[in-house]
């Protein structure tokens, strides 16, 4: 494994069928100088994201094997899921890991889009520090009211013309966002309720473009597999917003709704640096128990090879 790393944390519109869910891990997992660290399956959501790392040109080939593999096995047409998608591989970010620079992420972010475009017929939205288009650099901006209106922006205003691919979505596959970013943590928390203005209201409460927490972005989802609502977060800046602090702010907002939590999840790894005695309180010992530290997790696999439990 070389020293310089990339991180992509892959976020793909399936989470229950178990077959494609191990295609799409094979995907990755077969190209070499690549290490898949982590996988988030999520039923109600009906998606799964796969966070893999390799040297600069090894993650830009098992992440477009992954889109590769998600086209070919994913069809839109008959999803169901709770969260916001545009696309059978949604979202695909690059991150910088120890000795790579933004720039690379950048770069890498392109080179995959162009070849998602020109190969895969899939219309690529570059977001964040990929971004070319300051309108749109946000990843919220570019899946807000999903495929359906992506697509009526893409036909109807020409400042939405994908920054590589056709004109129009693909059949199946839909869109996908592709993007560099830095280090961030999604973190969900379960409400003892199944009412999901509730959660909407918590969610507007605590996130940054309403007047909240810096650096947090957040959602209410129902979860109809589980009869409860979700607040699902993604936090940017965990050095500003700690995910305690976060925490305690969606338990006190809740307590004025005479509502609970129930539990608390990441997906994927939490980074090294923002775990502190406060955030393991928060998720309950399941950041120990299950070695969900990225840097701790890099160093088992780099370490024994092992798979993935």
């Amino acid at each position: 494994m070389a020293e310089s790393l990339i991180e992509c944390v892959a976020n793909c519109s399936e989470g229950r069928n178990i077959k494609t869910i191990q295609a799409l891990e094979q995907a990755v997992s077969t190209v070499n100088d690549v290490i898949l660290l982590d996988r988030h399956d999520d039923i109600g959501h009906n998606r799964c994201v796969l966070t893999f790392a390799g040297s600069v040109d090894s993650i830009a080939t098992a992440a477009f094997e992954l889109v590769s593999t998600s086209t070919k096995l994913i069809d839109l047409r008959h999803h169901m899921g709770q969260h916001p998608r545009i696309g059978a591989t949604d979202v695909l970010p690059f991150i910088p890991l120890a000795g790579a620079t933004i720039n690379q992420c950048v770069q890498v972010a392109k080179k995959v889009g162009r070849r998602v475009g020109k190969e895969l017929g899939i219309p690529v939205f570059l977001y964040e520090e990929a971004c070319t288009q300051p309108s749109r650099k946000a990843l919220e901006t570019i899946r807000r009211g999903g495929l359906p209106h992506l697509s009526e922006r893409m036909n109807s205003d020409h400042l939405w013309k994908p920054n590589f691919g056709p004109g129009n979505p693909h059949p199946s596959a839909g869109a996908i966002a592709i993007g560099a970013r830095y280090p961030l943590i999604a973190f969900n928390i379960l409400l003892n309720t199944n009412d999901l203005v509730i959660a909407k209201e918590i969610a507007k409460t605590i996130r940054a473009s309403s007047g909240g927490l810096a650096g947090v972005k957040a959602l209410g989802l129902e979860l109809k597999t589980k009869d409860k609502v979700q607040v699902s977060m993604n936090l940017t800046n965990f050095r500003e917003t700690p995910i305690h602090v976060v925490y305690e702010a969606v338990k006190e907002t809740a307590a004025q709704h005479g509502v609970s939590i129930m539990e608390s999840e990441l997906v994927g790894l939490i980074p090294e640096e923002a775990v502190t005695k406060a955030t393991v309180c928060c998720l309950k010992d399941d950041v120990l128990q299950n070695d969900c530290i990225l840097e701790s997790r890099i160093r088992r696999r780099q370490k024994d090879g092992s798979v993935l439990p």
